[in-house]
This record gives structure tokens, C-alpha cells and sequence, in this order.
């Protein structure tokens, strides 16, 4: 188990764990409708909600389940969030409402990719994204995704139902 704090630099891009001093900018960047619409992070999402969030991601690094990076591009000021789940093999993004079109989410989904094939060996990482979700397809494309051959995933949240597609990134000879 590696507790190490993660830092991964590429792309234009710093990724660092989050920390207690970014509880506020947490409230910020999730506290979206558009967030809250797409992902089941909580809604309101308030400081408690936002220390919760915290310690979960902490407890998930600590369990080597999930890594929850800021993406930055300085290392201090988060713009918003990229995490991995080991086990599933997926990826999830969130970009700040006032950081958006600055192709934050793709150099963040390339860094994270980059990483799972290479570091958590991963060899095939997938994005679930909801068909209509254009800005989430757009980055997904950007960074070398395509759709896979699974069946879309039913998902029912936050008292609506939905369909999921994968995409799917593999590892192939000479490409880390």
C-alpha cells in the first residue's frame, strides 16, 4: 500500500490528493447542477458534504481502491477533479463550471490514463458516460477513448433512470 501523497505532473497539468484546505473550493466546484445532474456526488453539496468527501477519498487511497487527484495546473488552486478506481478500472472527471473549455478534463483524463496503464498496470480503462453527455464524449474521443462492445449499464439515481455507455482506452505495444 503506497501512502505516499500522489503527484502526477504531464500534460500541462499538476494532479495532487486533495487536502483540508480545499474543502471550500470542493463546495465550489461540486455544488454544480450540472455536477449533482450527472454524478451521484450529494446535492446540496455543503462543507459537511465536502469533508465527508474527503475522508472518503482519503480512507480509498489508504485501501488502495481509488485515487481522487485535483487537477490544478499550478499544484495549489483545484479547477476541478480526475479520479481512479483500481478496481473497476474506471475513470471519472469533473471540471468547475468557470474552468470549463480550456481542455482541462481531457489533459486530466490523458494524465490518469497514462497512469493506470503504466503504474497501476492497468490494460484496459474504461469512462461510463450517459449518451447525451456531448462535452464528456468530446473529451473521451480527445483522449484516445472508443466506445466498447459492452451493453449500456441501467443505472437508477437520485430518483432518475439512465443508461451508461463504456468507453474503453487499451494499452497497446509502445504506448504508455
Amino acid at each position: 500500500m503506497d501512502t505516499h501523497p500522489l503527484r502526477l505532473t504531464a500534460h500541462g497539468l499538476v494532479l495532487r490528493e486533495w487536502t483540508s484546505d480545499d474543502l471550500a473550493v470542493m463546495q465550489e466546484l461540486f455544488d454544480d447542477r450540472d455536477v449533482a445532474y450527472r454524478t451521484p456526488l450529494e446535492s446540496p453539496f455543503g462543507q459537511a458534504a465536502a469533508l465527508s468527501y474527503l475522508h472518503s477519498a482519503q480512507r480509498a487511497r489508504q485501501g488502495n481502491g481509488r485515487i481522487h487527484l485535483a487537477i490544478t495546473t499550478d499544484g495549489h488552486q483545484a479547477l476541478g477533479e480526475v479520479l481512479l478506481n483500481r478496481t473497476t478500472g474506471s475513470i471519472g472527471y469533473i471540471v468547475g463550471a468557470a474552468h470549463r473549455g480550456q481542455k482541462l478534463a481531457a489533459r486530466a483524463l490523458r494524465t490518469m490514463t497514462e497512469y493506470a496503464h503504466t503504474n497501476a498496470a492497468l490494460p484496459r480503462v474504461i469512462l461510463e458516460i450517459e449518451p447525451d453527455n456531448h462535452p464528456s464524449i468530446a473529451v473521451a474521443r480527445s483522449a484516445g477513448f472508443h466506445p466498447s462492445d459492452s451493453a449500456p449499464e441501467t443505472v437508477t439515481d437520485k430518483g432518475r433512470t439512465y443508461e451508461l455507455l463504456t468507453w474503453e482506452h487499451r494499452l497497446t505495444a509502445g504506448r504508455g
